[in-house]
C-alpha cells in the first residue's frame, strides 16, 4: 500500500500543477484606458489648471513644438511658445482675467492608435459678468509623453 501511495504521489502534484497552470487567472490585469479617456484627461487637466491661474500647466496638453498650429478668427500662430505668448496677451496682461472655463459638448472621433479629431464648444466666465463661447476643433497626436494637442482651431 505503502509503495502503491508513493507512485501515484508524484502523478497526484503533477495533475494538481498542470490544473494551477492551466487556470484563468485571477489576478487582475491593470486597464488600459481607451484613447478617448485619455484625451478627455488631458482636456479635464487644462480646464483645472486654467481655472487655478496655471497657464503653464493648461499648456502641457499642447505638443511643445515649433510644428504646433493655433488658429482663432484671423488669426495663425506656430509654435507653443507663439501659443503660450498668445494666451499670456490675451488672459494674463495688464487688465486681463483668465475666468472660469468649461468645455461643453465635446466629441472624441479616435482616428487611428495615435491621432483623434476633438471638437466642442469652449465657456468662458469672466468676473465683468461677461460669458464669451465659442467652437474648437483640435487635433490630437499620441507623442512619447502621452496625448496632446497638435492643432487647435477655435473660434467666437
Amino acid at each position: 500500500m505503502l509503495a502503491a501511495m508513493k507512485r501515484i504521489l508524484p502523478v497526484l502534484l503533477l495533475i494538481g500543477l498542470l490544473g494551477v497552470l492551466s487556470a484563468p487567472s485571477t489576478i487582475a490585469q491593470p486597464e488600459v484606458p481607451s484613447p478617448e479617456r485619455e484625451i478627455r484627461r488631458l482636456l479635464d487637466a487644462q480646464v483645472q489648471d486654467w481655472n487655478r491661474g496655471e497657464l503653464e500647466g493648461f499648456m502641457e496638453g499642447y505638443w511643445n513644438s515649433s510644428e504646433l498650429t493655433f488658429f482663432s478668427g484671423d488669426n495663425a500662430v506656430s509654435g507653443w511658445q507663439g501659443t503660450l505668448d498668445r494666451y499670456r496677451r490675451r488672459y494674463q496682461s495688464e487688465g486681463r482675467e483668465m475666468g472660469r472655463l468649461e468645455f461643453r459638448e465635446v466629441r472624441v472621433v479616435v482616428l487611428s492608435e495615435d491621432a483623434a479629431f476633438v471638437r466642442g464648444r469652449y465657456h468662458l466666465e469672466l468676473s465683468s459678468g461677461e460669458t464669451p463661447t465659442g467652437l474648437f476643433t483640435l487635433i490630437a497626436r499620441r507623442r512619447p509623453e502621452g496625448w496632446r494637442i497638435v492643432h487647435d482651431h477655435t473660434s467666437s
